[in-house]
């Protein structure tokens, strides 16, 4: 198994050096002069001039590319000028929320797309199967930003029953309960396409299993329903639907970025929406950089769990 890991580890190399050229030439063909957006009216020729020298803007793309990726190496993604400190600083304390915010969502979506998977599959046909398909239809047509506005107008506007935006109350509080109460809403909007794909694949792939003849063997021994379908046909089901668990993870990653705008969270979606505003550069390109390779990374993991499920994808 530790030699498996260490194949992955090493094959995620290249995909992650490849992410950092991706990301650069994505800043790079931003428009604008990054120059002219941080000295504002004091954008003279020789201000602008001395700004480039100092951010290495004035070197050939291909100069400032491994300047950065040196930097990268000695974990330094640079100094945002709008925020008077370390790249790496902001980014990692903002990525902590988000963290929050995107695992509670992975594992909300994870536990009732299961569930609705397994259910829809061993009901087939049946009225629990007509509504789930229904409510995962909807869930996915749904746009995760208008949910998130329907919710607060319903919940923390109508009713007050969460509060609208922010990670913790603005007085007192900063406890767990004070944390959950925040995140309800907020993780439930980012959750919801999530649940309805992991569900839909959860059915598929229970259904196949269920065909199987191992199966039938099994309720021919005179084993209960409840251990057949728990015991044998969700564990074989479960080796399908665990890449797409890593995928949905990087996908919730990337929809934290609106849901944390719509919801005021102080994570690094927010922090990336001001730093495109300002033209903070090197912000953003260490912001998008850390989401990138957290998706990298989840879907190493999703690999490993699967290979453990199942050894044969080991060779």
């Amino acid at each position: 198994m530790a030699s498996y890991i260490a194949k992955r580890l090493i094959a995620a190399i290249p995909v992650l050096l490849g992410l950092t050229v991706i990301v650069f030439v994505i800043m790079a063909m931003i428009p604008g002069d990054p120059a002219t957006a941080i000295l504002g009216a004091y954008a003279t020729p020789d201000n602008v001039a001395r700004i480039n020298r100092e951010l290495g803007l004035d070197k050939p793309l291909w100069q400032q590319y491994f300047i950065w990726l040196s930097n990268i190496a000695h974990g330094d993604l640079g100094r945002s000028y709008t925020l008077n400190r370390p790249v790496l600083d902001e980014v990692l304390e903002r990525f902590g929320a988000t963290l929050i915010l995107a695992g509670t969502s992975l594992v909300l979506c994870s536990i009732l797309g299961l569930l609705a998977g397994i259910v829809s599959a061993v009901r087939q046909f049946g009225w629990t199967d007509r509504i789930v398909t229904l409510l995962v239809l909807v869930g996915i047509s749904t746009p995760s930003f208008w949910l998130g506005l329907i919710l607060i107008l319903l919940f923390a506007v109508k009713v007050k029953l969460f509060p609208v935006s922010g990670m913790y109350a603005i007085y007192g509080g900063g406890d767990l309960p004070d944390l959950l109460h925040h995140l309800a809403l907020p993780a439930f909007t980012l959750a919801i396409v999530a649940t309805g794909v992991i569900a839909r694949l959860t059915r598929t792939s229970m259904l196949e299993v269920l065909r199987q003849d191992y199966i039938r063997t099994a309720r021919a021994k005179g084993l209960t329903e409840r251990r057949v379908i728990y015991r044998h046909a969700f564990k074989a089901a479960l080796v399908a639907v665990i890449p797409v668990i890593g995928i949905q993870a990087g996908f919730v990653l990337g929809g934290a970025v609106y849901i944390e705008t719509v919801f005021q969270w102080p994570g690094i979606g927010s922090m990336l929406v001001k730093a495109i505003s300002t033209r903070d550069l090197l912000l953003v390109q260490g912001g998008v950089l850390v989401v990138a390779a957290s998706y990298v990374l989840f879907n190493l993991a999703a690999d490993v769990a699967q290979s453990m499920i199942d050894p044969r994808l080991r060779r």
